[in-house]
């Protein structure tokens, strides 16, 4: 039988208004945002329905936003009968979908990822690093580029998001490089991205370290609903699994590609998208044709949801 999973979007998919006419139609959701503005100590739903949109951007915002709406909009459909088979998330996607799989509370997950997003803008001074998006980039010529773009400093692959998608991050003059050698080599763009920090490479290594620690002093579960992981795109059903692959994911590549096929692979033929946009819809389309794509992040998604 098909089964059914639940994805979480991750930075890039806020917007201001994002989750407010979830929390004006559904009790359910207006509670989950009183939650999480008592967790974090500040209104976080303000944030969210109003914006401003560079408050917004900062990542230290965005990612408890993204994980306070997302989980707001899990619980509606949770409180209307849907469920998942499985769950996975992109980068800090992950925590809603370990929140969603009952393995980590939701309070604790906004604190992880507010400190998650400081650490990560702590860990490289601004213009020192930098992100850019590779669009149709011909297979197999990636490591090469990024060998001769290095020149001495970091520059990897960031997010394996889609066969047409790859997202690239390191030191600016070497994702620079990279960006321009990839056009040579038959890429379609190379998009560089209004990002704080160059998530997802080794730049990254101090803000693992910091959030390691918080990682350990934090309960995790067993999850409920076994979630495919960003770090090895592998099936996760331990706590302390859980655990290990959000601290592994700083560093390391977002494998979306391989998390998609893996799902498939698991007989998952449906996928909801829970929380704010599109994003991932739209990547599981480029890895996937066949599999059926749905979202729901607005109280006007329902409607679609019960057809």
């Amino acid at each position: 039988m098909s089964k059914t999973a639940f994805l979480f979007p991750g930075q890039g998919s806020q917007f201001a208004g994002m989750g407010k006419s979830l929390a004006e139609a559904s009790p359910v959701a207006a509670a989950t945002f009183a939650e999480a503005d008592e967790a974090l100590g500040f209104k976080i739903s303000e944030l969210c329905w109003q914006g401003p949109e560079d408050e917004l951007k900062k990542t230290e915002n965005t990612q408890p936003a993204l994980v306070a709406v997302s989980i707001a909009a899990y619980r509606v459909l949770r409180e209307r009968g849907f469920s998942a088979d499985f769950v996975a998330g992109h980068s800090l996607g992950e925590y809603s979908a370990l929140v969603a799989a009952g393995a980590l509370a939701f309070p604790d997950a906004l604190r992880l990822v507010r400190k998650r997003g400081q650490y990560m803008q702590q860990a490289v001074p601004q213009g020192v690093g930098a992100m850019a998006a590779l669009l149709k980039l011909p297979e197999g010529r990636l490591d090469g580029i990024l060998a001769e773009a290095a020149q001495g400093e970091v520059v990897s692959a960031a997010n394996l998001n889609s066969p047409d998608q790859i997202v690239i991050a390191g030191h600016a003059g070497a994702v620079a490089r990279a960006s321009e050698l990839a056009k040579a080599a038959g890429a379609k763009r190379a998009v560089p991205l209004p990002v704080s920090a160059p998530f997802h490479c080794a730049l990254m290594k101090p803000a693992q370290e910091a959030l390691a620690k918080d990682l350990e002093g934090t309960a995790f579960a067993e999850l409920t609903i076994p979630l495919v992981n960003n770090w090895q795109a592998q099936v996760v059903r331990s706590g302390d699994e859980a655990r290990r692959g959000l601290v592994e994911q700083v560093p390391n590549p977002v494998r979306w590609i391989e998390t998609i096929r893996r799902l498939v692979q698991e007989d998952v033929r449906r996928v909801v998208e829970v929380g704010p946009g599109a994003v991932l819809s739209g990547l599981v389309r480029q890895i996937d044709p066949a599999v059926e794509c749905r979202k729901f992040g607005e109280a006007g998604d329902l409607e679609k949801m019960l057809s």
